[in-house]
């Protein structure tokens, strides 16, 4: 079993968000988990088994104001690993893509990256960077709470 759990979020608006930073996050998000998946998976061929976890978000199927290079990170995340999946199957290879939403976790804090700021964006990067702030270490939902969508 191999599952990919690296990443960060680099939040920031569009504008904001240097090319470099970009590729930095496109680096760790999605060529990290591709180089791990291509290294173990000479080896779930030749056993006919196996299962690959890739770890994803549900910025990967929604983004919002603040995280589209995180989103697009995660969304290329997403593509890579469906199409993945129907190339393995026949070989006993199952993969899963999880897409955790708000949690009890650090990512808020350790794990965020913001680009450098542009005033004209502070009227909704701002309320933005202070929601995920609040929500550092103390999200609603924890390891025996379900999510509802409410």
């Amino acid at each position: 079993m191999l599952v990919n759990n690296a990443g960060y979020g680099l939040r920031g608006a569009v504008e904001e968000v240097s090319e470099k930073d970009l590729r930095a996050q496109f680096d760790t998000n999605v060529f990290g988990m591709l180089a791990v998946t291509k290294a173990v998976l000479p080896l779930l061929r030749r056993q006919r088994s196996g299962h690959i976890v890739q770890m994803s978000s549900v910025a990967g199927v929604l983004a919002a104001v603040g995280g589209s290079a995180y989103a697009a990170s995660k969304f290329a995340v997403e593509g890579l690993s469906e199409g993945l999946a129907a190339e393995v199957a026949h070989l006993g290879i199952r993969v899963t893509i999880v897409e955790p939403g708000p949690f009890r976790t650090d990512f808020g804090g350790r794990s965020i990256r913001w680009a450098d700021a542009i005033g004209d964006y502070a009227q909704v990067m701002g309320p933005a960077k202070a929601r995920l702030a609040d929500l550092d270490a103390v999200e609603a939902l924890g390891p025996a709470t379900s999510f509802t969508g409410n």
